[in-house]
């Protein structure tokens, strides 16, 4: 990048909790023998526990994608990509292997499973879904969300993703997720029977929550900072890429060029015509290796990729607290408020303007009984509403505690697999650039040969 920018890492400083472990990132995802210490988080009897379910370590992968034509639910054709989910446990109840279990799911059956993911477990930074169409890349690859070369690099992402879930302590005991890797028939319906669409806030919800609060927790406007910081970095970042790529395409088809007019000069020339013919092949090996180079390099572009929308689950945690801190603070006020009124009613003095105290005054005084019968009722409603306050509390503080957790489970994995990719890129980097010195090395011999 052309200049500096700044470490959002700084700007983000939660209170030290102890870290859960790190993910396995790997093809194999231990499910279960590695989670009987995680909690029982979900929607109701939705969890799995080794009492209702078999958990064993498992092998995920999602080895083959193929183009199909069906209806939609406007009864109007259309064209979609499956992909092939196989599953395979590691080892039997009497130690054998078992054949692997196979089904086909819709790229929209993936976002299904993730937004309930994202209703029942509000406080887990639950992993992104790779792209539905391609961004941030050079203007010589496809954006066709049907090109093979796409759909290749989403079969990848979406592997990565069930991976995710598989390898974090408390989704791979959900039973939605479970059924999604087993179940092929119904289980759209099973999802809906669960009625997250019902659980889940609305936006406006979110919105009015964010503007009306009135003491957030600065360790979420921290952490929203955070992830608004590392979107702008890593979005600039694949930016600069694609315009690195764009020139890097350029220089070496410029190479052909070079190929093609020391063949041409080979024709013309005896002494000097077979060194400028394999000058001129290796101009032209070296020219035409740049497709395959920059179609890799997509790969390492899909990990950062990956962080970018990770960001948005960041934000998403936030939004969920911001939301159960406005309904606490709304409780709050309204406990008070009825706490005022009831002893505006025992002592018969009104503090502040009230359409009831105007009422009051133009209709006359209740009667003994009937302020009586309005401080009991006021006095359940206070003991309701502090039971309720002393609930919104306590779930408050689960939230937090849990929430931060797993972000700090979310922040080991993130060090690792960005540092791991970004050393990855530059190790490319370098290897490409070596090839380009041993293209020209060899061309030098060449023409030392004329």
């Amino acid at each position: 990048m052309e200049q500096a920018t700044p470490d959002p890492e700084r700007l983000w400083q939660p209170a030290p909790l102890e870290p859960l472990s790190h993910p396995d990132a790997g093809l194999e995802s231990m499910v279960g023998e590695e989670t009987k210490g995680a909690r029982d988080e979900g929607p109701g009897d939705g969890t799995m526990t080794e009492n209702n379910f078999s958990l064993k370590k498992i092998e995920i992968s999602v080895s083959e994608a193929e183009k199909r034509t069906g209806r939609n639910a406007m009864n109007m054709q259309e064209t979609y990509t499956a992909y092939l989910i196989e599953t395979r446990s590691v080892e039997h109840n009497d130690g054998q292997s078992v054949l692997t279990d196979s089904l086909w799911r819709r790229y929209s059956e993936f976002e299904l499973l993730r937004n309930y993911l994202l209703v029942y477990y509000p406080h887990i930074v639950v992993p992104p879904l790779p792209e539905k169409r391609a961004e941030f890349v050079w203007h010589k690859l496809s954006a066709d969300n049907m090109d093979p070369d796409f759909v290749e690099r989403r079969r990848i992402g979406l592997e990565n993703f069930l991976l995710r879930v598989a390898s974090h302590p408390i989704l791979c005991r959900d039973k939605i997720f479970y059924l999604f890797l087993t179940q092929e028939g119904n289980w759209k319906e099973t999802v809906n029977e669960t009625g997250f669409q019902l659980k889940a806030d609305s936006r406006l919800k979110a919105l009015n929550a964010t503007f009306r609060v009135k003491n957030p927790d600065k360790r979420f406007i921290e952490l929203k900072h955070y992830s608004d910081e590392l979107q702008s970095v890593i979005s600039h970042l694949l930016r600069v890429r694609a315009r690195v790529a764009d020139r890097l395409y350029g220089v070496y088809k410029v190479h052909g060029n070079y190929g093609r007019v020391f063949s041409e000069w080979s024709a013309i020339e005896k002494e000097m015509g077979d060194g400028l013919q394999s000058a001129g092949h290796h101009m032209d090996v070296y020219a035409s290796s740049i497709d395959d180079i920059l179609e890799d390099e997509e790969h390492y572009a899909d990990q950062l990729k990956e962080y970018l929308f990770y960001a948005e689950a960041l934000r998403a945690v936030c939004r969920k607290h911001e939301l159960m801190q406005y309904d606490l603070e709304m409780a709050a006020q309204d406990l008070a408020s009825k706490k005022q009124q009831c002893e505006e009613l025992a002592t018969g003095t009104v503090r502040t303007f009230s359409l009831k105290g105007m009422t009051t005054k133009l209709f006359g005084q209740e009667t003994p009984e009937q302020r009586e019968a309005r401080i009991k009722m006021l006095e359940e409603q206070i003991k309701e509403g502090e039971q309720q306050l002393k609930s919104k509390n306590l779930e408050g503080r689960e939230f937090v505690r849990n929430a931060w957790a797993d972000i700090e489970r979310f922040k080991e994995q993130k060090n690792h697999d960005l540092k791991e990719a970004l050393i990855s890129y530059a190790v490319m980097q370098i290897s490409m650039c070596k090839k380009g010195i041993q293209v020209w090395t060899n061309a030098k011999e060449c023409f030392s040969k004329m």
